[in-house]
Protein backbone atom coordinates (compact mmCIF):
# COMPACT_ATOMS: atom_id res chain seq x y z
CA UNK A 1 0.00 0.00 0.00
CA UNK A 2 2.50 2.53 0.47
CA UNK A 3 4.52 2.10 -2.51
CA UNK A 4 1.24 2.52 -4.14
CA UNK A 5 0.53 5.61 -2.15
CA UNK A 6 4.56 6.84 -3.07
CA UNK A 7 3.44 6.35 -6.83
CA UNK A 8 0.23 8.90 -6.34
CA UNK A 9 2.17 11.04 -3.96
CA UNK A 10 4.97 11.17 -6.99
CA UNK A 11 2.29 12.25 -10.02
CA UNK A 12 0.58 14.91 -7.83
CA UNK A 13 4.18 16.19 -6.42
CA UNK A 14 5.34 16.50 -10.02
CA UNK A 15 1.76 18.31 -11.41
CA UNK A 16 2.21 20.62 -8.36
CA UNK A 17 5.66 21.73 -9.16
CA UNK A 18 4.95 22.41 -13.07
CA UNK A 19 1.63 23.99 -12.21
CA UNK A 20 2.14 25.83 -9.16
CA UNK A 21 5.83 25.96 -8.95
CA UNK A 22 7.74 26.05 -5.24
CA UNK A 23 6.24 29.06 -3.15
CA UNK A 24 8.90 32.23 -3.35
CA UNK A 25 8.89 32.41 0.53
CA UNK A 26 9.65 29.20 1.88
CA UNK A 27 13.86 27.69 1.37
CA UNK A 28 14.01 24.84 -1.75
CA UNK A 29 15.39 22.07 0.25
CA UNK A 30 17.87 21.83 -3.11
CA UNK A 31 19.22 25.12 -1.38
CA UNK A 32 20.02 23.28 1.69
CA UNK A 33 21.78 20.07 -0.13
CA UNK A 34 23.87 23.35 -1.83
CA UNK A 35 24.32 24.46 1.65
CA UNK A 36 25.88 21.26 2.46
CA UNK A 37 27.74 20.30 -0.57
CA UNK A 38 29.33 23.45 0.12
CA UNK A 39 30.19 22.94 4.08
CA UNK A 40 31.80 19.57 3.15
CA UNK A 41 34.40 20.59 0.71
CA UNK A 42 35.29 22.97 2.98
CA UNK A 43 35.87 20.77 5.79
CA UNK A 44 37.73 17.90 3.52
CA UNK A 45 39.43 20.29 2.02
CA UNK A 46 41.19 21.32 5.53
CA UNK A 47 41.62 17.57 6.56
CA UNK A 48 43.12 15.93 3.17
CA UNK A 49 46.46 17.02 1.58
CA UNK A 50 46.62 19.79 -0.94
CA UNK A 51 47.84 17.20 -3.43
CA UNK A 52 46.28 16.26 -6.79
CA UNK A 53 46.04 12.93 -5.03
CA UNK A 54 44.54 14.60 -1.74
CA UNK A 55 41.61 16.53 -3.86
CA UNK A 56 40.64 13.51 -5.67
CA UNK A 57 40.37 11.69 -2.47
CA UNK A 58 38.42 14.41 -0.58
CA UNK A 59 36.15 14.48 -3.53
CA UNK A 60 35.44 10.88 -3.38
CA UNK A 61 34.28 11.16 0.12
CA UNK A 62 32.12 14.01 -0.25
CA UNK A 63 30.54 11.84 -2.92
CA UNK A 64 29.70 9.19 -1.19
CA UNK A 65 28.98 11.54 1.93
CA UNK A 66 26.27 13.88 0.94
CA UNK A 67 24.23 11.67 -1.08
CA UNK A 68 24.23 9.11 1.81
CA UNK A 69 23.07 11.88 4.32
CA UNK A 70 20.07 12.68 2.16
CA UNK A 71 18.85 10.12 1.85
CA UNK A 72 19.12 8.53 5.37
CA UNK A 73 17.58 11.95 6.45
CA UNK A 74 14.71 11.42 4.13
CA UNK A 75 14.45 8.17 4.37
CA UNK A 76 13.73 8.43 7.98
CA UNK A 77 11.15 11.26 7.80
CA UNK A 78 9.35 9.21 5.42
CA UNK A 79 9.44 6.23 7.54
CA UNK A 80 8.87 8.11 10.80
CA UNK A 81 5.67 9.22 8.89
CA UNK A 82 4.33 6.11 7.20
CA UNK A 83 4.93 4.55 10.69
CA UNK A 84 2.61 6.95 11.94
CA UNK A 85 -0.25 7.31 8.83
CA UNK A 86 -0.21 6.11 5.47
CA UNK A 87 -1.92 9.80 4.88
CA UNK A 88 0.68 11.62 6.76
CA UNK A 89 3.35 9.61 4.78
CA UNK A 90 1.85 10.24 1.44
CA UNK A 91 1.59 14.02 1.68
CA UNK A 92 5.66 14.44 2.96
CA UNK A 93 6.08 12.19 0.31
CA UNK A 94 3.89 14.78 -2.07
CA UNK A 95 5.89 17.98 -0.91
CA UNK A 96 8.93 16.36 -1.14
CA UNK A 97 8.56 15.47 -4.95
CA UNK A 98 6.93 19.25 -5.64
CA UNK A 99 10.68 20.15 -4.44
CA UNK A 100 12.46 17.29 -6.40
CA UNK A 101 10.93 18.01 -9.62
CA UNK A 102 12.35 20.97 -11.63
CA UNK A 103 10.16 21.21 -15.21
CA UNK A 104 8.17 24.39 -14.14
CA UNK A 105 11.06 26.50 -13.10
CA UNK A 106 12.56 24.44 -16.22
CA UNK A 107 10.40 26.29 -18.45
CA UNK A 108 10.24 29.48 -16.39
CA UNK A 109 13.86 30.17 -16.76
CA UNK A 110 13.96 29.21 -20.51
CA UNK A 111 11.37 31.84 -20.90
CA UNK A 112 13.10 34.92 -18.93
CA UNK A 113 15.89 34.29 -21.59
CA UNK A 114 12.80 34.12 -24.20
CA UNK A 115 11.21 37.39 -22.93
CA UNK A 116 15.17 39.10 -21.90
CA UNK A 117 15.96 38.75 -25.60
CA UNK A 118 12.49 40.77 -26.57
CA UNK A 119 14.11 43.70 -24.61
CA UNK A 120 17.57 43.08 -25.71
CA UNK A 121 20.82 41.14 -26.13
CA UNK A 122 22.32 42.03 -22.75
CA UNK A 123 19.13 40.97 -20.69
CA UNK A 124 18.89 37.93 -22.97
CA UNK A 125 22.81 36.97 -21.99
CA UNK A 126 22.05 38.11 -18.05
CA UNK A 127 18.60 35.90 -17.71
CA UNK A 128 20.99 32.69 -20.09
CA UNK A 129 23.59 33.41 -17.44
CA UNK A 130 21.28 31.90 -14.77
CA UNK A 131 21.14 28.56 -16.23
CA UNK A 132 24.58 27.71 -17.83
CA UNK A 133 28.11 27.17 -16.74
CA UNK A 134 29.74 28.98 -19.99
CA UNK A 135 30.32 32.24 -20.39
CA UNK A 136 27.86 34.56 -21.64
CA UNK A 137 29.36 37.72 -22.22
CA UNK A 138 30.18 37.53 -25.66
CA UNK A 139 27.40 35.27 -27.13
CA UNK A 140 25.00 36.41 -30.13
CA UNK A 141 21.30 36.35 -29.88
CA UNK A 142 21.77 32.78 -31.74
CA UNK A 143 24.58 31.34 -29.24
CA UNK A 144 21.93 32.90 -26.30
CA UNK A 145 19.18 30.72 -27.90
CA UNK A 146 21.13 27.69 -28.58
CA UNK A 147 22.55 27.55 -24.74
CA UNK A 148 18.74 28.09 -23.42
CA UNK A 149 17.53 25.19 -26.00
CA UNK A 150 20.49 22.80 -24.75
CA UNK A 151 19.79 23.35 -21.33
CA UNK A 152 16.02 22.37 -21.29
CA UNK A 153 16.89 19.34 -23.39
CA UNK A 154 19.99 18.21 -21.38
CA UNK A 155 17.63 19.24 -17.79
CA UNK A 156 14.59 16.88 -19.15
CA UNK A 157 16.84 14.28 -17.92
CA UNK A 158 18.60 15.54 -15.13
CA UNK A 159 15.75 17.55 -13.86
CA UNK A 160 12.96 15.89 -14.24
CA UNK A 161 13.40 12.20 -15.54
CA UNK A 162 16.29 11.15 -13.64
CA UNK A 163 14.67 11.60 -10.07
CA UNK A 164 11.62 10.08 -11.38
CA UNK A 165 13.54 7.39 -12.15
CA UNK A 166 15.26 6.91 -8.81
CA UNK A 167 12.12 7.69 -7.00
CA UNK A 168 10.46 4.50 -9.24
CA UNK A 169 13.18 2.36 -7.16
CA UNK A 170 13.05 4.41 -3.72
CA UNK A 171 10.13 6.49 -3.77
CA UNK A 172 11.35 10.12 -2.50
CA UNK A 173 14.27 9.45 -0.49
CA UNK A 174 16.02 7.99 -3.33
CA UNK A 175 15.36 10.53 -5.47
CA UNK A 176 16.64 12.92 -3.11
CA UNK A 177 19.96 10.73 -3.47
CA UNK A 178 20.09 11.33 -7.28
CA UNK A 179 19.39 15.31 -6.60
CA UNK A 180 22.36 15.09 -4.22
CA UNK A 181 24.32 14.10 -6.83
CA UNK A 182 23.05 15.92 -9.77
CA UNK A 183 23.79 18.82 -7.37
CA UNK A 184 27.39 17.57 -6.22
CA UNK A 185 27.99 17.55 -9.89
CA UNK A 186 26.94 21.19 -11.16
CA UNK A 187 28.89 22.65 -8.04
CA UNK A 188 31.64 20.68 -8.51
CA UNK A 189 31.61 19.13 -11.86
CA UNK A 190 34.10 21.31 -13.45
CA UNK A 191 37.30 21.39 -15.19
CA UNK A 192 39.26 23.77 -13.74
CA UNK A 193 41.80 24.84 -11.70
CA UNK A 194 40.24 24.24 -8.41
CA UNK A 195 37.18 21.27 -9.77
CA UNK A 196 39.98 18.91 -12.14
CA UNK A 197 40.62 17.03 -9.09
CA UNK A 198 38.26 17.60 -6.57
CA UNK A 199 35.20 17.56 -8.68
CA UNK A 200 35.95 14.33 -10.28
CA UNK A 201 33.76 11.61 -7.94
CA UNK A 202 30.86 13.72 -7.97
CA UNK A 203 31.04 13.90 -11.94
CA UNK A 204 31.84 10.47 -12.54
CA UNK A 205 28.78 9.55 -10.00
CA UNK A 206 26.47 11.67 -12.17
CA UNK A 207 27.43 9.31 -15.32
CA UNK A 208 26.92 6.70 -13.70
CA UNK A 209 22.73 7.62 -12.20
CA UNK A 210 22.31 9.48 -15.29
CA UNK A 211 23.36 6.41 -17.88
CA UNK A 212 19.95 5.15 -18.07
CA UNK A 213 17.43 7.51 -16.95
CA UNK A 214 19.14 9.95 -19.97
CA UNK A 215 18.36 7.56 -22.81
CA UNK A 216 14.76 6.78 -21.19
CA UNK A 217 14.56 10.66 -21.98
CA UNK A 218 15.76 10.72 -25.64
CA UNK A 219 13.72 7.77 -26.47
CA UNK A 220 10.50 9.38 -24.51
CA UNK A 221 11.48 12.86 -26.32
CA UNK A 222 11.80 11.15 -29.47
CA UNK A 223 8.32 9.28 -29.23
CA UNK A 224 6.83 12.83 -28.02
CA UNK A 225 8.28 15.03 -30.52
CA UNK A 226 5.59 14.21 -33.15
CA UNK A 227 3.05 14.40 -30.97
CA UNK A 228 4.11 17.68 -30.03
CA UNK A 229 3.94 18.83 -33.63
CA UNK A 230 7.73 18.49 -34.08
CA UNK A 231 9.62 16.35 -36.90
CA UNK A 232 9.69 12.68 -35.16
CA UNK A 233 11.03 10.97 -37.63
CA UNK A 234 14.55 13.67 -37.79
CA UNK A 235 14.25 13.81 -33.94
CA UNK A 236 15.26 10.20 -34.61
CA UNK A 237 17.84 10.07 -37.18
CA UNK A 238 19.95 12.33 -34.65
CA UNK A 239 19.28 10.78 -32.34
CA UNK A 240 20.76 7.64 -33.72
CA UNK A 241 23.71 9.90 -35.09
CA UNK A 242 24.63 12.27 -32.64
CA UNK A 243 23.47 10.72 -29.41
CA UNK A 244 27.23 10.41 -28.51
CA UNK A 245 28.04 14.15 -29.82
CA UNK A 246 29.38 15.07 -26.60
CA UNK A 247 32.37 15.05 -23.91
CA UNK A 248 29.37 13.90 -21.18
CA UNK A 249 28.23 9.85 -22.39
CA UNK A 250 24.55 11.39 -21.16
CA UNK A 251 24.02 14.89 -22.44
CA UNK A 252 23.86 14.80 -26.28
CA UNK A 253 21.49 12.00 -25.59
CA UNK A 254 18.35 14.42 -25.42
CA UNK A 255 19.71 17.69 -26.68
CA UNK A 256 20.27 15.34 -30.22
CA UNK A 257 16.96 14.49 -29.81
CA UNK A 258 15.63 18.14 -29.85
CA UNK A 259 18.04 19.36 -32.13
CA UNK A 260 16.09 16.38 -34.61
CA UNK A 261 12.90 18.27 -33.49
CA UNK A 262 13.49 21.70 -34.20
CA UNK A 263 15.66 20.91 -37.13
CA UNK A 264 18.48 22.98 -35.78
CA UNK A 265 21.90 22.46 -34.91
CA UNK A 266 23.11 22.76 -31.55
CA UNK A 267 26.28 22.27 -29.63
CA UNK A 268 29.37 23.11 -31.48
CA UNK A 269 32.20 25.19 -29.60
CA UNK A 270 31.48 27.12 -26.17
CA UNK A 271 33.67 29.02 -24.11
CA UNK A 272 34.26 28.55 -20.14
CA UNK A 273 35.98 30.28 -17.32
CA UNK A 274 37.47 32.41 -20.94
CA UNK A 275 38.70 28.95 -22.67
CA UNK A 276 37.28 27.72 -25.57
CA UNK A 277 36.16 24.62 -25.72
CA UNK A 278 36.40 22.71 -29.08
CA UNK A 279 32.91 20.71 -29.04
CA UNK A 280 31.12 18.70 -31.87
CA UNK A 281 27.92 19.93 -33.53
CA UNK A 282 24.75 17.89 -32.91
CA UNK A 283 22.00 18.59 -35.68
CA UNK A 284 21.95 19.28 -38.86
CA UNK A 285 20.94 23.61 -39.89
CA UNK A 286 17.90 22.70 -41.59
CA UNK A 287 16.05 25.57 -40.50
CA UNK A 288 17.87 28.66 -38.44
CA UNK A 289 18.10 29.23 -35.00
CA UNK A 290 15.13 31.96 -33.66
CA UNK A 291 13.54 33.01 -30.49
CA UNK A 292 10.24 30.63 -30.97
CA UNK A 293 12.53 27.60 -30.43
CA UNK A 294 12.89 28.30 -27.25
CA UNK A 295 9.26 27.65 -26.87
CA UNK A 296 8.90 25.01 -29.13
CA UNK A 297 11.80 23.44 -26.78
CA UNK A 298 9.73 23.55 -23.65
CA UNK A 299 6.42 22.01 -25.01
CA UNK A 300 8.42 19.33 -26.11
CA UNK A 301 10.11 18.98 -22.62
CA UNK A 302 6.85 19.36 -20.97
CA UNK A 303 5.56 16.58 -23.51
CA UNK A 304 8.59 14.61 -22.08
CA UNK A 305 8.06 14.82 -18.83
CA UNK A 306 4.57 14.15 -18.35
CA UNK A 307 4.96 10.66 -20.61
CA UNK A 308 7.83 9.56 -18.43
CA UNK A 309 6.82 10.86 -15.31
CA UNK A 310 3.22 9.00 -15.54
CA UNK A 311 4.90 5.81 -16.87
CA UNK A 312 7.33 5.67 -14.08
CA UNK A 313 4.69 6.32 -11.82
CA UNK A 314 2.95 3.38 -13.09
CA UNK A 315 5.52 0.62 -12.90
CA UNK A 316 6.36 1.95 -9.09
CA UNK A 317 2.11 1.40 -8.46
CA UNK A 318 2.31 -2.02 -10.56
CA UNK A 319 5.44 -3.05 -8.15
CA UNK A 320 3.01 -1.99 -4.94
CA UNK A 321 0.42 -4.01 -6.38
CA UNK A 322 2.20 -7.06 -6.81
CA UNK A 323 3.83 -6.47 -3.35
CA UNK A 324 0.02 -6.17 -1.79
CA UNK A 325 -0.73 -9.50 -3.61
Amino acid sequence: MIVMLSAGAMLLGFALELLVGWPNRVKHPIVLIGALVSKTEKLLRRVFPKTHRGERAAGIVMAAAVPLICLALSGAVTGLLYWLHPAAGAVAETLMFWSIFAAGSLEQAAMDVYHGLEQGIEQGRYAVSMIVGRDTDALTETGVIKAAVETVAENTADGIVSPGFFAMLGGAPLAYFYKAVNTMDSMCGYKNDKYLYYGTGAARLDDVCNYIPARMSGLVMTAMAGVCGLNGKNAWRIFRRDRYNHASPNSAQTESVMAGALEVQLAGDAVYFGKVYKKKTIGDPIRPIERGNIPRACGLMKGTCWAAVLILAIVRFAAGLLLAL
